[in-house]
């Protein structure tokens, strides 16, 4: 059976080309791609020769990574189904995670279609009025939601998210949804116009910035209660460290490849409890979709960029240019 993709072909070389992918079984389901989100951080990593898999960094003499198919989220309709899947039907709106893929580094990929994928990577979406590609970028979605879940917020309580990314946005609209009062900390005044616009952080431009501010407001105290890194930058944390409570919890949610040595001493000295998120689960999913149909995890207004499927190189050349604006990116594929 043959598909449409966007294949990493090597490092920083990308195609849309035919690929053979499964004869559908009994489990899986079919489904005629509408919109495919990228994840900026993750595929560019990828995309770079980075890592090898979702956690593990590419070392000298190790397997190189290519071809791939990139991505891993999308939305669409579900054409077919195999005997053994009840909760979807053909004509379904639906999202879905990767997808089976043949002749691949990986034999599993996002932006593909047609797109054969396992039912247990298949939601049924509610018909609440919202757009499909609302729900396009939802596994990306439930990795801010999952950092901003994480750890206990007390109405009030000081929350500073490293890194005004997806994930960050993310991050920060969940905690303040639950009460916190945060602050996102970026270097891009049109990526943290975002969060005053959407009311939920108050935007800070770097970590100086940062530190001023909470030297301003606290004397030298310690008054932060969560620290997100969504960037994997820890030196960042650490300069941001003294002003944490006591008893106050660091989520790190980046990528740090071999760079993610923690002193645990020292967060013993505050008693920082330390939360590492990773990848996706059912109920995870389950989660962000409802807050997505609910309006208060928006992920429209953060599209900044859409294009064709077939043109997703050009959408990878502006991503990787020096001071790209793109923050949401979606490839739309046509719907038959």
């Amino acid at each position: 059976m043959k598909a449409r993709a966007v294949v990493f072909v090597n490092k920083n070389e990308i195609a849309v080309r035919d690929v053979e992918v499964p004869e559908p079984g009994a489990r899986d389901v079919v489904i005629n791609v509408a919109h495919s989100w990228i994840s900026i951080g993750t595929e560019s990593s990828f995309l770079r020769g980075e890592r090898i898999s979702g956690e593990t960094p590419y070392r000298e003499g190790g397997p190189w990574p290519f071809p791939q198919v990139a991505g891993y989220q999308k939305v669409g309709r579900v054409t077919q189904v195999g005997k053994l899947v009840e909760h979807v039907k053909p004509g379904d709106l639906v999202f879905a995670t990767v997808s089976k893929v043949d002749g691949m580094y990986f034999d599993f990929g996002g932006h593909i279609n047609p797109a054969v994928t396992d039912s247990s990577q298949v939601w049924k979406l509610p018909r609440d009025g919202r757009s499909a590609v609302a729900y396009a970028g939802t596994v990306l979605a439930q990795v801010g939601y999952n950092c901003g879940i994480r750890p206990p917020v007390e109405p009030g309580d000081i929350a500073v998210v490293i890194g005004d990314g997806l994930v960050g946005q993310w991050a920060a609209q969940t905690l303040a949804h639950r009460g916190a009062q945060v602050y996102l900390l970026g270097h891009r005044a049109e990526r943290l116009a975002f969060a005053s616009a959407g009311g939920y952080a108050i935007p800070i431009d770097g970590v100086d910035e940062a530190v001023e501010e909470l030297q301003r407001s606290s004397a030298g105290g310690g008054q932060v209660s969560i620290i997100v890194d969504t960037v994997g930058h820890l030196e960042t944390f650490r300069k941001l460290q003294p002003f944490m409570k006591r008893d106050s919890h660091l989520v790190s949610a980046g990528y740090l490849g071999e760079q993610g040595h923690v002193d645990i001493q020292q967060l013993r000295e505050q008693e920082i409890t330390l939360h590492t998120p990773s990848g996706w689960t059912e109920s995870r999913i389950d989660a962000t979709i409802a807050a997505i149909r609910e309006g208060w995890l928006m992920t429209e207004p953060l599209i900044t960029h859409r294009f064709a499927a077939e043109d997703a190189a050009q959408a990878w050349a502006l991503i990787t240019s020096k001071g790209s604006p793109c923050l949401g990116v979606v490839l739309d594929w046509d719907m038959r």
